[in-house]
């Protein structure tokens, strides 16, 4: 059997623009609504709303450790196109809010398209080779050394960040955020599968 076409390198270019793109978006979903969330994100996000810092700035910064590990795992190729895909989303983040806001935005609505825009970017990102680094990074190392899904990894750090997600909001907050971080990961855990989707 044929090997596998591979994504051209303007193929990657336009999938981690539309990740990146798509993943900005659903931060300003998330902070226009005072939710929180997830993986790496969930942690600046929660950084950001404690200490009033912008979320993009706190975003790549966390990431720097975690290519490191990227490099040693998964090597310089999906390092250095994780390093554009989380400083887009750190510049767009920062840039989006000054160009897009919300009349009127029902918080359960908002969190599962929060969900829906937020899994497929990082399903464009994977299959492109790449991640928004930290706790993506770790996900797929796993998912390739020992067979786990990234999905339900993610989905373990974001049951111990929501937990302390308690402390800086009220507990409706928390339960409609989680809804959409539950819709982020099923995303990822249904869709995100070697064995139906090959090209690299």
């Amino acid at each position: 059997m044929a090997e596998p076409a591979k994504h051209t390198l303007f193929e990657d270019a336009q999938g981690i623009a539309y990740g990146a793109t798509m993943a900005a978006f659903g931060i300003v979903i998330l902070t226009h609504l005072g939710l929180v969330t997830g993986q790496t994100a969930g942690l600046a996000v929660l950084i950001a709303y404690a200490t009033g810092w912008s979320f993009g700035p706190v975003f790549f910064l966390i990431n720097i450790p975690f290519y490191i590990a990227g490099y040693l795992r998964m090597g310089w190729v999906f390092t250095v196109k994780t390093f554009v895909a989380v400083a887009l989303l750190s510049g767009l983040s920062i840039w989006m809010p000054q160009h897009l806001s919300f009349a009127s935005l029902d918080p359960i609505l908002g969190a599962v398209l929060f969900g829906c825009v937020s899994g497929s970017a990082l399903l464009a990102l994977f299959r492109h080779g790449a991640s928004l680094g930290g706790v993506g990074i770790v996900a797929l190392i796993l998912q390739e050394r020992l067979g786990w899904r990234a999905g339900w990894v993610q989905l373990g750090f974001d049951a111990a960040l929501f937990a302390a997600a308690f402390a800086l909001r009220d507990a409706t907050t928390v339960a409609i955020s989680f809804l959409g971080a539950v819709v982020v990961n099923l995303i990822i855990a249904i869709n995100h599968r070697r064995d139906r989707y090959i090209a690299t």
